[in-house]
């Protein structure tokens, strides 16, 4: 059985998304990293080997979230992002694969030779 959130909470100031689950484990997720982790085909593609490199993310913010049934959210981004849904199961999941995952990521950026702050222009 998917463990169900009991509390889900928007840090704004510190741009985190924090979940608790029923078991009692807790998460603090910030927005850059829950937005290169997007579910959406955008960000994942079609299929293994189809993932998009997300660049230029570091200060991304969540405009809100919505609740998709009993099993997911629908997080909406500044960056006009909205697809994709998080469902508890994958939340859980980054959330208990947080270091791994963000060290991963960072690892892709510099071997891209690309930067996690926003080009201005």
């Amino acid at each position: 059985m998917i463990e169900q959130p009991t509390e889900i909470t928007l840090h704004q100031h510190s741009r985190e998304l924090e979940i608790a689950f029923s078991d009692g484990s807790r998460h603090r997720l910030p927005y850059e990293f829950l937005r290169v982790y997007s579910p959406s085909a955008e960000v994942r593609g079609h299929g293994p080997g189809q993932e998009v490199l997300q660049i230029g993310k570091q200060d991304v913010n969540v405009l809100g979230i919505e609740p998709v049934g009993s099993y997911a959210l629908k997080i909406s981004y500044d960056d006009d992002h909205d697809t994709g849904l998080y469902s508890w199961e994958y939340l859980r999941y980054l959330g208990s694969n947080h270091e791994t995952l963000w060290h991963d990521y960072l690892q892709k950026m510099e071997a891209a030779g690309k930067t996690r702050q926003p080009s201005r222009g």
